[in-house]
């Protein structure tokens, strides 16, 4: 993109932001009003129809946030749950501006969440900060600027360290397995690379789409929005809360789309690549459901990712307010190489990724994870498969979740 592109479209965004400010802040809902009105709304709405048990839970973050959790404790009545009399938790964790949904959407052929459960395992959902089912609170609402100061460093240290104790211990005190897609593989890895204590409750990790480096990115529309700054624009503009469904954010991708050689004729293809198994019906109910809000914060915080080709925890833009945070100038880099090399992990990529790159993924299993056991490293690499296949194609089953469970059933031996 050239210099002047970029600047014109700063100028415009700006004007739009100016305008479409009042109308995004006007749209929060009140102080914990989706806890209130979504109890029991995953349950009910994608998980009980089709015959399965489902469990809604809280947890509560050490910052106060209050998150939602769905169980799904059984396989359908009738089905083979392979004997177990103990079973094995695994954790789901969503993408960017998704939630726990994710896992649901495909029918329950399909749907990794209803597979796990129909093969004898203990099923848990999570839902991030900021989505819909866990937008509440101790303290602030999500009408606070204060409640969007966050970036995915959060939902590493806080989120996942949170969720992950509470099923642990509602398991049994069992270890868990966890699958992350897209930036649920981003918070596994920083969380692992820092050992925090937590961690120990992990029995593997399963990561498709693995995000970790982002320099490759080859998606235009998330190209041009690090070019031009647009996260940033949003956060000195006020505008903490990243809502994809806003005036102000659907007027700017509006705009990114108009540039030349950004094509978002498609715009799910624009973003996360050419998606070769999309089952239609999946696709229709995340169209209803989905994009979710995030903080543009955590834009920013994967755009400087982008940009940098680092994997660091956020930049506050100065050494001052780095050194207030974290004691040092600049922001401390995730040292994916400090992952213990014992620790089993399964990555399955795809060749038409846009945004999970061929070569960002290649940097990660043979740069920061070369002197990992190769008997606890599991690679699947599926030539035809863009970003939104390993949630959303109807061919997952066979081709990525059957190659998930068998890593699964190793680490249970």
């Amino acid at each position: 993109m050239s210099t002047r592109s970029s600047r014109c479209i700063v100028s415009l965004l700006l004007v739009l932001l100016c305008h479409g400010a009042a109308a995004a802040l006007a749209t929060r809902p009140a102080p914990n009003a989706s806890l209130a009105a979504t109890t029991n709304g995953t349950c009910r709405s994608r998980v009980e129809p089709f015959g399965y048990r489902c469990e809604e839970h809280t947890v509560t973050t050490e910052d106060g946030y209050i998150l939602s959790l769905q169980r799904i404790p059984s396989g359908r009545a009738g089905e083979s749950e392979l004997g177990r009399s103990r079973k094995v938790p695994v954790l789901l964790q969503h993408g960017l501006m998704m939630d726990g949904l994710s896992w649901l959407m495909n029918s329950p052929n399909e749907s990794l969440g209803f597979i796990l459960a129909d093969n004898g395992y203990d099923v848990w959902i999570a839902n991030s900060r900021g989505t819909v089912y866990s937008s509440g609170h101790t303290t602030l609402s999500s009408a606070d600027p204060a409640y969007w100061n966050w970036s995915w460093d959060e939902l590493a240290s806080n989120d996942l360290s949170a969720m992950l104790q509470y099923v642990y211990d509602q398991a049994g005190q069992q270890k868990v397995h966890y699958v992350g897609h897209s930036l649920g593989t981003l918070i596994a890895l920083a969380a692992l690379s820092d050992q925090q204590p937590h961690v120990g409750m992990l029995r593997s990790a399963g990561l498709l789409s693995p995000i970790a480096f982002l320099n490759k990115v080859s998606s235009p529309l998330a190209l041009a929005a690090a070019d031009v700054f647009l996260a940033e624009a949003l956060y000195w503009l006020g505008i903490d809360e990243f809502d994809p469904t806003g005036d102000a954010v659907h007027k700017l991708v509006t705009d990114i789309c108009k540039l030349p050689g950004v094509d978002c004729y498609d715009l799910m293809s624009a973003f996360t690549g050419d998606n070769c198994c999309l089952d239609s019906s999946s696709v229709q109910i995340f169209l209803s459901h989905e994009p979710q809000a995030t903080s543009t914060k955590n834009m920013v915080h994967l755009a400087q990712m982008i940009r940098r080709g680092m994997i660091a925890k956020y930049d506050y833009g100065n050494a001052n307010d780095n050194t207030k945070h974290y004691g040092q100038p600049t922001p401390p880099v995730y040292n994916v190489s400090a992952i213990p090399d014992g620790f089993p992990l399964f990555l399955s990529s795809g060749g038409r990724d846009s945004l999970s790159d061929v070569q960002d993924v290649q940097r990660l299993e043979l740069q920061a994870l070369k002197s990992h056991d190769k008997d606890k490293l599991t690679v699947q690499y599926l030539a035809d498969y863009a970003h939104a296949d390993f949630v959303f194609a109807g061919n997952a089953k066979e081709r990525v979740y059957a190659p998930l469970m068998a890593f699964f059933r190793l680490q249970e031996k």
